[in-house]
Parts: structure tokens; C-alpha cells; sequence
């Protein structure tokens, strides 16, 4: 089954998938709730799953479909490769994890090593997931702070927004730049932004 929003991101991985002969497309949706009707409807051997899509994004789907079926094998397709992000797929239950533009190169690979029961991370994936390792990881606060830095408002603004002092807006701050090794409020949000700690 194909989860996807994008009709032809839909179309393109059905055209890509009989070359190998050996998967046929039982199922397709377009966003998390139509892919949890879908997978009780089909039971897929596997499921390809966007992650930023509306109704219900890919992460909260993975969830539901684990729930139903905790032996269900989900592979990722996104186009974002922020380590963040694909620890948020893996503990989700993801089994693989595959960057859009490798779709023609490594889909038939990914699906291979799932049905197997294995994982599938790609190697530039797999680097950019030990490259942050031991990174402190922000705060549910901390990353709430960011996200309103993000969207353009003061510290004063942010204070507000969240009921607290503008000082301790700051010290948040101060320490989301020192966990993300970030010059200023920019380029944390940049950085946030690349890992998947902040959707675009």
C-alpha cells in the first residue's frame, strides 16, 4: 500500500513497482486515516508512508496501524533525511526509512529487507543519525519556544504567547543554541528545521 498526498508521488512509486515483478499495489491513500481504512480493509504485506500529510500525518498513522497490527511492516518515503525525524519514524514502528529521490535506486532493496524482517536505513540516513547521537534533545518547551521563534515573533511576543517571564524565554533560548551548536535564533531555526525538529 502507497500513503502518499501527492497523486503522482502515487502514480510514480505504481509505475516503479512492477518492473521487479515481484510486488503488486494492493492499496493507495492519501493521508493517515485513509491509510488506516485502507490497511484493515487490504492488509498489505507493506506499507509506504509519507510523513507530512494533512488529516493525520504519517507518524500519528504508523502509530494507529501498529496498534491494530503490531507485525505490520511500514517503510517511510519523505523527503526529509533530519535525524530527529527518523528516530520519530523508528520508534513509531517504522521497519525502513527511504528518502524520495532514492525510490528508483532502493525501493525494491527496502521492501526485500522488510518482508524479511529486517530494517532498511540507508547509509547517508545512518550518518546522519550517528552524527547527532549523543545530541541533548530539546525539551517539549524548548522546542515550543523555538517553533514561535521560528514563525518570526520576539522574545517579548513568545513570553506572551506561552504565559511566562521574557527571561526565561531567553534562557530557553540560550540553551537551544547551545544543544543545537547554533551561532543566533536563525540559525537554530535553520538547523531545526534540517533535523526534523521543526517541520518547514
Amino acid at each position: 500500500m502507497v500513503v502518499d498526498d501527492h497523486p503522482l508521488m502515487r502514480e510514480g512509486i505504481a509505475a516503479v513497482l512492477p518492473v521487479s515483478g515481484r510486488f503488486e499495489l494492493v492499496a493507495e491513500a492519501g493521508d493517515g486515516r485513509e491509510a488506516l481504512e485502507q490497511f484493515v480493509r487490504h492488509q498489505p504485506d507493506v506499507v509506504l508512508m509519507d510523513l507530512q500529510m494533512p488529516v493525520m500525518n504519517g507518524l500519528d498513522a504508523i502509530v494507529a496501524i501498529r496498534e491494530i497490527a503490531p507485525q505490520a511492516r511500514i517503510i517511510v518515503l519523505t523527503t526529509y533525511k533530519g535525524d530527529v525525524q527518523v528516530l520519530r519514524a523508528l520508534k513509531a514502528g517504522a521497519m525502513g526509512y527511504l528518502l524520495k529521490s532514492m525510490l528508483r535506486t532502493e525501493l525494491a532493496d527496502a521492501i526485500n529487507r522488510v518482508v524479511a524482517g529486517q530494517r532498511h536505513i540507508p547509509p547517508e540516513i545512518a550518518i546522519e543519525l550517528a552524527a547527532h547521537i549523543d545530541a541533548d534533545a530539546l525539551s517539549a518547551r524548548e522546542t515550543e519556544v523555538l517553533g514561535l521563534v521560528a514563525d518570526g515573533n520576539s522574545n517579548k511576543r513568545v513570553a506572551q504567547a506561552l504565559g511566562i517571564a521574557e527571561e526565561t524565554v531567553k534562557a530557553h533560548m540560550s540553551t537551544v543554541l547551545g544543544k543545537l551548536g547554533a551561532r543566533d535564533r536563525t540559525h537554530a531555526v535553520t538547523i531545526a528545521i534540517r533535523r526534523g525538529i521543526l517541520e518547514p
